[in-house]
């Protein structure tokens, strides 16, 4: 793994070759998508199933792209006590985490005679999409428990999961316990454009929805990134990517390990280690290596580490901070000896894993906060998926006579300002 000083002209280079890596997509790329949901619109589950048979399963028919209460139930028997036991250990941390995001209604009287307040509903119908993962045989149960959970915990009242089949047809069954425990209503056979546009549109099997969440592939992030406006999503993920700041107490095997829990996620992720001790630094480099020696997805990591993996050597830990961000990483540990009394200069992150034994992956299964986080120095501006992706906020606003007629010129002169007569009148009909 690469080391640098920071700042430096070479140090300087290659974080911007970091920040610049983002989410690319060609033309073609783009053409191909819309192409996709334009034919989804048109003839709905026809082109659902079509699709689905030509990329991920010929046993998918209109007939079976509901999941059904049989599947449901053929799928407790078959996944194990020890996943169930972590699976609700789960559900139970997230939902009493997404629990304290909710909002109430309120209402205040501010001036005589005035009323004004907000209304806190939940959207009617929201839209899990889930990616494959290797056809279905790595299930990715995460991304059901994160999308679900701030949406049930919301009030949304219909939830539909959108995930690629297996090649025989069917969902991998831990995906389905997960879906069903969760709080699930409905699961479809379909993935990627075409899925992302039949939540958008809806279609005769498949509900129209309202905002629709989760990770997938280059064509499910720019189908959401299309039908945004038409439905709310979440948000336009890229890759993923974690800074790890740590001193010389840290252990340089587990932040290896760290730093390649993010770098097998995909070629293009970014792994980064940001210390004031060189001895860490060339530590931590030399675990890197050797424990991709032995990593299952060892090419798309060495790749992910050789092209936008780093190790910067600050002069201390002020600076690393101030690096971190200016880069807003998705994850950031904080893995020095006193962390909480570096808490307050953290401007910028998707999330926080304070501490030797908070690893970023405590929070991608079971600590309770999303892990669906902003990306690509989106933390800049954005947040975590949560129940606020789920709700709306209505203004409530009320008039006595007396209070209208105190501020009603003031109303006219700004309306006259900004040349709106009839804005005016509306009032000025009301004195006379």
């Amino acid at each position: 793994m690469k080391i640098f000083t920071y700042p430096s002209e070479s140090g300087k280079k290659r974080v911007s070759e970091i920040i610049k890596r983002g989410l690319g997509f060609s033309e073609a790329d783009y053409k191909q998508v819309l192409a996709y949901i334009e034919d989804v619109k048109e003839r709905g589950d026809k082109a659902v199933v079509e699709y689905t048979n030509r990329f991920d399963s010929q046993a998918v028919t209109e007939s079976n792209l509901i999941v059904t209460q049989e599947e449901f139930e053929n799928a407790e028997k078959l996944v194990d006590a020890q996943f169930l036991k972590a699976l609700d250990r789960a559900i139970f941390q997230l939902q009493s985490f997404h629990q304290k995001q909710r909002q109430n209604s309120w209402i205040d009287t501010p001036r005589d005679g005035v009323i004004v307040g907000q209304l806190v509903r939940a959207v009617e119908a929201a839209g899990i999409y889930a990616p494959g993962a290797k056809g279905g045989k790595t299930p990715l149960v995460s991304s059901v428990l994160m999308g679900a959970t701030p949406a049930k915990v919301a009030g949304v009242g219909s939830i539909s999961l959108m995930t690629p089949p297996m090649a025989d047809g069917t969902i991998n069954p831990y995906m389905l316990v997960a879906a069903q425990r969760v709080g699930i209503n409905k699961v479809f056979k379909a993935g990627s454009a075409w899925a992302i546009a039949a939540l958008a549109y809806g279609t005769a099997k498949i509900p129209k929805v309202d905002v629709i969440v989760g990770p997938g592939n280059l064509y499910v992030t720019l189908a959401k990134k299309i039908v945004s406006g038409t439905v709310g999503i979440d948000m336009i993920a890229g890759p993923s990517e974690i800074l790890v700041i740590a001193d010389k107490y840290a252990n340089p095997d587990h932040l290896a390990a760290d730093l390649l829990s993010q770098a097998e996620h995909d070629t293009l992720a970014s792994a980064i280690l940001v210390t004031d001790s060189t001895a860490l630094a060339e530590a931590t480099s030399k675990a890197v290596q050797s424990q991709l020696a032995v990593l299952p997805r060892q090419e798309i990591a060495q790749k992910s580490i050789d092209d936008f993996g780093s190790i910067m050597v600050v002069p201390d830990i002020e600076t690393a901070i101030d690096l971190s961000n200016k880069l807003a990483p998705e994850h950031l540990e904080l893995v020095v000896k006193e962390p909480f009394q570096y808490i307050g200069q953290i401007k910028n992150a998707g999330a926080v894993f304070v501490g030797p034994y908070t690893p970023e992956p405590v929070g991608d299964y079971i600590a309770g906060p999303n892990h669906v986080l902003p990306t690509a120095g989106t933390a800049r501006f954005s947040s975590a998926l949560s129940v606020d992706h789920f709700i709306k906020k209505i203004s409530l606003i009320n008039y006595s006579e007396p209070a209208f007629k105190k501020e009603a010129q003031d109303i006219i002169t700004l309306a006259n300002i900004e040349g709106l007569g009839a804005h005016a009148n509306s009032i000025k009909v009301r004195l006379d």
